[in-house]
């Protein structure tokens, strides 16, 4: 019975390993790059903003000079790790919970992610689903870190990332106890 189950997971670990291999070859990834193109057409262009246009903007609203609702469409976790302090946190997977929250369809939305993929298939919907003022921030968190502005998360209060890293570096794999 034992050499059974140690038989089929080690043809279930062969088969999710070989899937992975062939990620790249994966069809439905250029079909996803499409969908995300038709999307990103729905906006218009002058609607998408660069990090310092974001930046005035995000000025003016904390300052009370603008009526604006900035939104982080990033998941829970990296909401959680880090954000832009003073803005509102929307998950990408719930955008359809937006109507039901902002109910004014000229209402000025802001709407950014980590570097702006997810935050293209929210904008694109908001504009389908009839908003009429919606901006992409096109920087996304990544764009904010790189121009030296700071971030917030209630662990750790206030702080600047110096330097993005998509993926971890050689020290940070390298701990040896875990």
């Amino acid at each position: 019975m034992k050499k059974r189950i140690i038989i089929a997971l080690s043809v279930i670990l062969l088969l999710g390993t070989a899937s992975l291999t062939f990620a790249g070859d994966n069809p439905l990834r250029a079909e996803e790059k499409k969908v995300n193109a038709s999307f990103a057409a729905l906006i218009p262009p002058d609607k998408i903003i660069s990090v310092n246009q974001f930046y005035q903007v995000y000025q003016d609203v904390m300052a009370g000079k603008k009526k604006a609702y900035l939104i982080d469409v990033r998941s829970y976790p990296e909401f959680d790790a880090f954000h832009i302090e003073g803005t509102d946190h929307i998950n990408s997977g719930l955008m359809y919970t937006i109507p039901k929250k902002i109910i004014d369809p000229n209402a000025e939305i802001y709407i950014w992610c980590r570097t702006s993929h997810r935050a293209k298939y929210v904008t694109g919907f908001l504009y389908k689903y009839g908003y009429k003022n919606v901006w992409l921030y096109k920087g996304g968190v990544v764009g904010w870190a790189k121009a030296g502005h700071s971030f917030v998360n209630k662990y750790t209060g206030k702080f600047k990332i110096t330097e993005y890293r998509k993926h971890p570096s050689d020290a940070e794999k390298s701990y040896r106890i875990r």
